[in-house]
C-alpha cells in the first residue's frame, strides 16, 4: 500500500514531541481540546450556514473503547493522560532510531507497539502519524471515543450477529486467497481501513486528515485515507434501500449551528464491527471554536448489537495540505497473496 501521505507530517511531529512534553506539560494536557467559547460567533457561509469547511484532523491517543481499568470513569487526571502522552513519545523515538542493517527478520521485537508484533513491526516512525496527545473534550480528558455506554465499550452483540460473524470467519479461512473479493475492502483500494471514511469517521494509525467543503444544498467529506468522497445532501428524503452505496446513503440538516446527518444503506460488503443491513448511524458536527469541531455519533443496529452506542471526538484545523492517497500504485500486496496461494497449492498438488 501506498503510505507516503503521513510521513511528510509525522517524522517533524515526532522529533518534536518529547520536548513539547516535557517544557509545555500545561498546553499538552489541553491540546485538541473541545469547548465552545463565550465571545466567539460561528462564521457562516455565504447562504447562512455554520460554515464548517477547511482541514480537520481527528488524530488522538484516546482509544476507541475505554481500557477496563477506567471501569466507567471517562476522565483521566493530568498525570495519567502525560504518562499516555510520554509513553508514546518514547516509542516514536525508540521507532525513529536507525535500522540495523545486519538484522534479519528473527532479530524483529515480539513486541512494537500499537498492536504490532512480530513481522508486522513494519512501520517505525516514519510511516505513522497517530497523534500525540489524549483528546480533551469540555475540560475532560477522555479515556475513550465511546462514552455511551457509560463503560465506554461496545454492547453485547446478538445472537444472530455472532452466527454472522462465525459464518464470515468460517469462509475466510476457507477461501482467504481464492481471488481478490475475499480481502479487505482496504487492502483493494475500494475503501478506507478501519472506519476512517464512516460513518462513524474514526482515527486510524496515520493519515486521519478530513477536508469539508459546502455550499446551500451538499456537504462533501474528503478523507485522506484511501482518498475516499463522501456526499451529504442536506435533503430529508433518502433514496429507496436497494440503492446501497459505499459509506451509506447520507441525508444531512441544520439544527441550529449543527449540521445532524443520518446514514442508512450501507454497502453490504462494508460491515462497520460486524453490523447488519440495518444499520444506521446519526452524526452531529457542530463547529465550537476557531479551531475545533465537535464531533458526536450514535450507532444503531438491533440486528446486530444490543443497545445503540455513542461516542465524541474533535476534529482540529491543520494548516497541512490533504495529500493523495494513490493505494494502487505500487500496491504489490495483493498480487503477492494471490501468487503465494497459488504457488501453495501446486506445491500442494500429488507428483
Amino acid at each position: 500500500m501506498t503510505l507516503a501521505n503521513s510521513w511528510q507530517r509525522s517524522l517533524l511531529t515526532r522529533a518534536l514531541t518529547a520536548l513539547a512534553i516535557a517544557a509545555c506539560v500545561s498546553s499538552v494536557a489541553l491540546a485538541g481540546e473541545t469547548k465552545p467559547q463565550p465571545s466567539w460567533k460561528v462564521p457562516r457561509t455565504l447562504d447562512g450556514q455554520p460554515d464548517l469547511q477547511g482541514n480537520w484532523t481527528n488524530a488522538t491517543l484516546t482509544p476507541f473503547e475505554r481500557p477496563q481499568k477506567y471501569a466507567e470513569r471517562r476522565s483521566l487526571s493530568a498525570a495519567e493522560a502525560t504518562e499516555i502522552e510520554n509513553s508514546e513519545a518514547e516509542l516514536a523515538r525508540r521507532d525513529a532510531a536507525p535500522t540495523d542493517p545486519n538484522k534479519g527478520i528473527q532479530d524483529l521485537p515480539t513486541d512494537c507497539g500499537r498492536g504490532f508484533t512480530g513481522v508486522n513491526c513494519g512501520y517505525n516512525a516514519f510511516w505513522v502519524d497517530p497523534g500525540t496527545t489524549v483528546m480533551t473534550i469540555d475540560g475532560e480528558r477522555r479515556s475513550s471515543i465511546l462514552i455511551d455506554p457509560p463503560n465506554g465499550r461496545l454492547p453485547a452483540q446478538t445472537p444472530e450477529a455472532r452466527q454472522r460473524a462465525a459464518a464470515r470467519a468460517t469462509a475466510l479461512r476457507m477461501g482467504s486467497a481464492d481471488g481478490p473479493e475475499s480481502r479487505s475492502l482496504g487492502e483493494r483500494c475500494l475503501m478506507s481501513f478501519g472506519s476512517s471514511a464512516g460513518p462513524p469517521m474514526l482515527p486510524l494509525l496515520y493519515n486521519n486528515h478530513y477536508q469539508i467543503v459546502q455550499n446551500r444544498d451538499t456537504v462533501v467529506i474528503l478523507v485522506e485515507m484511501v482518498h475516499d468522497a463522501r456526499i451529504i445532501h442536506l435533503d430529508p428524503k433518502h433514496q429507496r434501500s436497494t440503492v446501497r452505496r459505499w459509506m451509506g446513503d447520507s441525508m444531512g440538516r441544520w439544527e441550529g449551528d449543527t449540521l445532524v446527518v443520518e446514514t442508512i444503506n450501507f454497502h453490504p460488503l462494508q460491515q462497520f464491527r460486524g453490523a447488519s443491513a440495518n444499520l444506521k448511524v446519526t452524526e452531529r458536527f457542530t463547529r465550537v471554536s476557531p479551531t475545533q469541531i465537535l464531533y458526536r455519533f450514535t450507532v444503531e443496529d438491533p440486528s446486530t448489537f444490543v443497545q445503540p452506542f455513542s461516542g465524541e471526538l474533535s476534529m482540529s484545523a491543520t494548516q497541512e495540505k490533504m495529500y493523495e492517497y494513490a493505494c494502487h500504485e505500487g500496491n504489490y500486496a495483493l498480487p503477492g497473496i494471490l501468487a503465494g496461494a497459488r504457488e501453495a497449492e501446486r506445491a500442494a498438488q500429488p507428483k
